[in-house]
């Protein structure tokens, strides 16, 4: 009955990488940035700049919070048909979801939480997830209604063993480009039986990345964008491709993808001198933790190639809370309007 829809595509190949990473970002916990590396200085605005004021926090809708209509039946990612009877207690398995849960103003419902999960609304959730893998005795312990995942979510065993103890498990699209935020939210309100609360939600994120893009910068040339993904301490260095999920927020924030530019078409490439040479980066995109696990920019910078692109050069790093980045949900147009700023602020060349 259940697909083995688990670990595709671009997200999937960061939460294994992340997975093994994992123990080297202890002591850089939570949705924003990590402690960094004290003396570094930061050529980007990062955790000071919009999505990082707000990384760790939500907006839910105005006014009381809407009441599932239920039940609802619908079209699981992974080809089944899944009934939604009751929504009193939600376990979304993946940051992303959970961020739209809250959102749309059901953040009481929610029982437990994902790793990945990090604004400060959740904190206080019981984490159902080692790692970054799905731990079933963990997850029905706390008797949900309903399980949200992505179709990156793993391992299987753990779905199938959920779905076996007759738990509805509704699986979503893993986010890709910025066109997936109004699918997603609209499938997620859907799911839980407040379709109402989703249009009003995608109605007022669309008027906002809308009003991001409308400030752009004009004039000049587009600044070529190397989205990097770095976990030092488990020396994970990789650039990414045409698939890294990064290319739509580059791409929207008047940039241009560097990776996927330069003819990387996969998701993730192990960096080299080479592949940096050719893609020629005038600014570098970074997961904040990713950047404080290789020591600041300074750090950053030692890595063999990173010195001698042009953003390395100029010292034009942008970092963005691992939290948000790929969210791709109610604070793409923080993550957007964070992005634009970074990426079109003059250097800090050494």
């Amino acid at each position: 009955m259940t697909q083995r829809h688990l670990l595709r595509g671009p997200l999937a190949a960061l939460l294994l990488l992340a997975t093994l990473a994992l123990s080297g970002c202890a002591t850089s916990t939570g949705g924003g940035s990590g402690s960094g590396s004290g003396t570094e200085e930061k050529a980007g605005t990062g955790s000071a700049g919009p999505a990082g004021d707000s990384a760790d926090r939500l907006e839910p809708l105005e006014g009381p919070a809407p009441v599932p209509a239920l039940p609802v039946t619908v079209d699981s990612a992974d080809g089944v048909e899944i009934t939604v009877d009751s929504a009193e207690r939600i376990i979304p398995l993946s940051g992303s979801i959970a961020e739209i849960v809250y959102t749309l103003g059901l953040g009481e419902r929610v029982v437990g939480r994902d790793v990945t999960a990090t604004f400060e609304e959740a904190a206080d959730l019981p984490v159902v997830t080692r790692g970054h893998e799905v731990s079933a005795e963990s997850v029905l312990s706390l008797h949900p209604d309903v399980v949200l995942i992505e179709s990156t979510t793993g391992p299987a065993e753990a779905i199938d063993q959920i779905r076996g103890a007759g738990v509805p498990v509704v699986v979503f699209e893993a986010a890709k480009e910025l066109d997936d935020v109004a699918t997603r939210i609209t499938a997620v309100a859907g799911a839980l039986g407040v379709p109402e609360a989703g249009d009003a939600l995608n109605d007022r994120t669309g008027q906002r990345i809308a009003a991001v893009q409308a400030d752009l910068p004009t004039g000049g040339d587009r600044p070529r964008v190397a989205f990097l993904y770095l976990r030092g301490t488990a020396s994970v260095y990789l650039i990414g491709g045409a698939e890294s999920g990064a290319s739509s927020l580059i791409e929207a924030a008047g940039g241009i993808d560097a990776g996927k530019e330069s003819g990387l078409t996969k998701d993730f490439t192990p960096i080299t001198s080479e592949a940096l040479v050719t893609a020629a980066p005038d600014v570098i995109l970074v997961m904040t933790k990713g950047l404080d696990s290789v020591g600041g920019i300074d750090g950053l910078l030692e890595i063999p190639g990173i010195a001698e692109t042009p953003a390395g050069a100029d010292r034009r790093i942008a970092d963005i809370p691992d939290g948000v980045l790929l969210n791709y949900g109610p604070r793409t147009d923080e993550v957007l309007a964070d992005l634009t700023a970074q990426i079109h602020a003059p250097g800090d060349a050494a």
